[in-house]
Parts: structure tokens; C-alpha cells; sequence
């Protein structure tokens, strides 16, 4: 895990939870930037040459650590598995869908450097607004 100034980056290893067996040990990096300060990358990687990427809102990360949250395509909620606090995260597609349990402690950890980096409800102060609509309106 590292970060700097206006980054924080993580790799965390998840299981993919397969209906047929139990589950398919993977690893996700996670990367934050001020310069996107409500959202978190995540990039499943899946054995594939290119990773798979999400991005998720860092609220729905950090609710999601202590209780069930999202709607649609995205939901998080709590878990436990034997001693250890996990986190469900479930993805839906037109692709397919997928269901990862990920340990509290790393992802909690990440969270904690993201927030040091862009303290909650300062995430606007890092925005350029007028910026972000002339880009995309060009």
C-alpha cells in the first residue's frame, strides 16, 4: 500500500465466490486521486491480459464496511468469515455478474488514506467544475 500527497494506491486480495465451488482467490488493485476525489478505481485482476476496472463511489466503499448499501449495478454490505470482518461486494453487468468478499482491515486501511488525502465533504474543493462541464460539453 503507498500513497503520496494527492494519490493512495492498494493492492487487496479478494475472493470471487463461484456458485459451483467455493471460491477463486484474486487480487484488486485500488487507486485514489484527488483529482477524482468521490471515486476509487478498482481493477480486478482476473488472470485476462487486461484487468477488469470499476469504479466505485468512496462513500459506497466506506457505508458499505458497516452496513448493507447500493442499489442496481453496485451493493455492498458486511460479512463475516470465521473470526474475520469481510466486506461482500456484488457487480452486475450486461456482461455477467460477480460477488468478491474482501477482509475489513486493508480496505478500511485504503479508506483511511483516501480520507487523509480529501477529508469527507471537502471532496468539492477539489473540483474544477467549470473545467469538468466545458470538457465535457467539447
Amino acid at each position: 500500500m503507498n500513497s503520496s500527497g494527492t494519490t493512495a494506491s492498494a493492492e487487496l486480495g479478494l475472493q470471487l465466490l463461484v456458485p459451483e465451488r467455493t471460491s477463486v482467490p484474486l487480487v484488486a488493485r485500488l487507486d485514489y486521486t484527488a483529482d477524482d476525489p468521490y471515486a476509487i478505481k478498482v481493477a480486478f485482476h482476473t488472470g485476462e491480459d487486461e484487468p477488469v476496472e470499476w469504479i466505485f463511489a468512496r462513500e459506497l466503499l466506506t457505508v458499505g464496511i458497516v452496513r448493507p448499501v447500493g442499489e442496481g449495478d453496485v451493493q455492498v454490505w458486511p460479512s463475516k468469515s470465521g473470526d474475520e470482518r469481510t466486506v461482500n461486494i456484488a457487480l452486475s453487468s450486461p456482461f455477467g455478474q460477480a460477488q468478491f468478499d474482501a477482509p475489513v482491515a486493508p480496505l478500511a486501511e485504503f479508506l483511511h488514506r483516501t480520507y487523509e488525502i480529501v477529508p469527507a465533504g471537502e471532496e468539492a474543493d477539489h473540483i474544477d467544475l467549470d473545467s469538468e462541464i466545458e470538457r465535457h460539453l467539447s
